[in-house]
């Protein structure tokens, strides 16, 4: 009979493989009692509604109540939504998080009135409160919700909006139906010669297959689904770009983009820059894609050329432990209290769920909140480097959130988006540094410099071009230029041309890749992760080239939660990102990249 190794139950996976949410609570019934604490106090929120214009003191005495009250239900919704990842067959888990998520949003609306109210007082009292000795602890808080007030409308006007909301989500909500749900691709045959369903999940697999057949027959099989709906995307696509300017007009935005990025406060020449800067590199880039041709031995390249492995993989065989003590080698750089506190969460306090079990998340993430563990979930394999890879990355994570949360008080006790991937892709252009400096294997050596050149195209010039179709479609809209399907193709094509180059073979069918992406309908997203990546790899030059003032600097950013705005964090950390010098110094570190894989072949 057939040996078919099986994925584990939960209760199979060992009690130290697993992380410890009891930490967090002991039982379920010690969840049960604060959660019933926690819920008894919704109702008083209502004693605060209309108090807020009796002085900073009844203003101090709502914040805290608030406040106080988020922090205990992020503990209690930690636990509750850790609990079911580890195990969505776990009908008593789905249980907890179903009565949490019940209670939370009765609180939520309870607590609605706070932002409205306050910013409904005249300016010279809310001057009064920011410049109040009683709210100095909530003076930031209180600086950025003034700054909402030009951009929030009365309470009438309010509603309206608010009663859009669930309207405002057809465009997105149709195209995930379309796209997830209707859209089909047919049958394939795979790299083994196997018949499998072509889907989104498997699109990505086959394009890194060696057989090109097959990568070209998935390209233009996938592709040809979206083209018998292209009509359809562009309309969707066309109606989200007009509900984001309607949305950025009512609010007294003067595009969408600025409305997009006021959240964060950053300028619209941060996105700008981005842009012009990649702009530069561009040269280098086709350079790239020219020394693959050659590698792959190929006539012309192609799209579908581009994801497969440059040389043949070697097996690897890391066990847990020895990833572990990967990690911390390459955090060295770091100091001593970085590793050690890196060290207890992974070896003693259990901060990581490694190993896949039936029911868990699939993926990785860390998460945890201010009262708990920066917890990490894995589906660690020791078969694949890349799982090693994951690892630093969400321990990079849950360290920016360890020591913010050991520095900053609850209020500031967490980071914004913009800044959330510098500390996990930094940590990986740690490993990456320690592996090129102890792999004396050729193969491998190549095989991580086309890593980290792959990483580096695929995150900074590809997320930079889809960023430039965001600004260019959204400007035209507000230009008063029609969103034809005619427009969107021609655009996008504009793009491919500008950032494959001259001498890449462009299908005709990859105009239509700029109506297929998720993330354009939460515009103007995509290029956080551009200057994410941009901001990691000249932090880490930086660091590893420096000495301790800039090492200092690096774990002030990595302490500084909310506590400034992301762009002034990063400036403390010793990069402006307002200006282009950090995403140059990424992209000179690309080009050295694309030197010695030229040298090592």
């Amino acid at each position: 009979m057939e040996n078919i190794q099986k994925v584990p139950s939960r209760s199979e996976i060992a009690p130290e493989d697993k992380w410890n949410v009891e930490s967090i609570y002991a039982s379920i019934e010690a969840w049960e009692a604060d959660f019933a604490q926690w819920e008894a106090k919704i109702a008083q929120y209502a004693a605060f509604r209309g108090t807020l214009g009796n002085g900073a003191e009844a203003v101090r005495e709502c914040l805290d109540f608030c406040f106080a009250m988020d922090r205990q239900s992020e503990k209690l919704a930690v636990y509750a939504f850790l609990r079911v990842s580890e195990d969505a067959g776990n009908s008593e888990s789905m249980a907890l998080r179903g009565k949490f998520m019940n209670a939370a949003s009765r609180a939520g609306q309870e607590e609605s009135f706070l932002s409205p109210e306050l910013l409904a007082l005249s300016n010279e009292t809310l001057q009064s409160y920011l410049e109040s000795p009683i709210l100095a602890d909530y003076q930031l808080w209180l600086k950025r919700l003034i700054e909402e007030k030009a951009h929030t409308l009365t309470e009438a006007e309010e509603r309206i909006l608010a009663m859009q909301s669930e309207m405002a989500q057809t465009p997105s909500a149709t195209f995930d139906q379309l796209v997830d749900v209707d859209m089909t691709f047919g049958t394939i045959t795979n790299h083994q010669g196997e018949t499998m369903e072509l889907s989104h999940a498997s699109f990505g697999a086959l394009l890194r297959g060696k057989k090109r057949e097959v990568r070209k027959q998935t390209f233009e099989q996938f592709y040809a689904g979206f083209d018998a709906h292209k009509n359809t995307l562009a309309s969707l696509y066309a109606g989200n770009i007009h509900q984001d300017i309607f949305y950025a007009k009512v609010r007294n935005f003067q595009s969408a983009r600025e409305a997009a990025l006021f959240d964060e406060r950053i300028p619209v020449s941060v996105y700008d820059n981005l842009v012009e800067t990649v702009h530069k590199y561009l040269p280098k880039l086709y350079e790239y894609f020219e020394i693959r041709r050659q590698v792959m031995g190929l006539d012309s390249i192609h799209m579908y050329d581009t994801y497969v492995p440059m040389f043949q993989d070697t097996e690897v065989n890391i066990p847990w432990d020895d990833a572990v003590e990967m990690v911390l080698e390459s955090v060295k750089p770091l100091g001593e209290a970085y590793v050690s506190a890196l060290s207890r969460g992974l070896k003693i306090d259990r901060w990581c769920d490694r190993y896949e079990n039936r029911g868990k998340d699939s993926g990785a993430f860390s998460g945890g909140g201010y009262d708990t563990f920066p917890f990490i979930l894995m589906n660690y394999r020791k078969d694949s480097l890349d799982s090693v890879f994951t690892l630093i990355h969400e321990a990079g994570h849950s360290m920016h959130s360890y020591l913010t949360r050991k520095n900053q008080p609850y209020i500031h006790g967490d980071y914004k988006i913009f800044v959330a991937e510098v500390a996990s892709t930094f940590n990986e252009q740690l490993l990456l540094r320690h592996l090129l400096q102890t792999q004396p294997e050729r193969r491998q050596r190549l095989n991580l410099i086309n890593k980290a050149i792959d990483e580096i195209r695929g995150t900074i010039f590809r997320q930079t071009m889809f960023a430039e179709f965001e600004r260019d479609t959204h400007a035209a809209a507000e230009a008063g230029e029609p969103m034809t399907l005619e427009f969107f193709l021609s655009t996008y094509r504009k793009l491919l041309e500008l950032y494959f180059g001259p001498d890449f073979a462009l299908d005709g069918l990859l105009s239509l890749e700029g109506l297929r992406i998720p993330h354009f309908y939460r515009a103007f997203y995509v290029y956080k992760y551009a200057i994410g990546l941009s901001a990691s790899i000249a932090l880490s030059r930086r660091v590893l080239e420096g000495g301790e003032k800039e090492l200092a600097d690096y774990l002030g950013f990595l302490s500084g939660g909310s506590s400034k705005e992301p762009l002034d964090l990063l400036l403390g950390a010793g990069v402006d990102m307002r200006k282009p010098e950090p995403i140059a110094a990424a992209l000179d570190h690309f080009s050295e990249l694309v030197d010695e894989l030229k040298k090592e072949i």
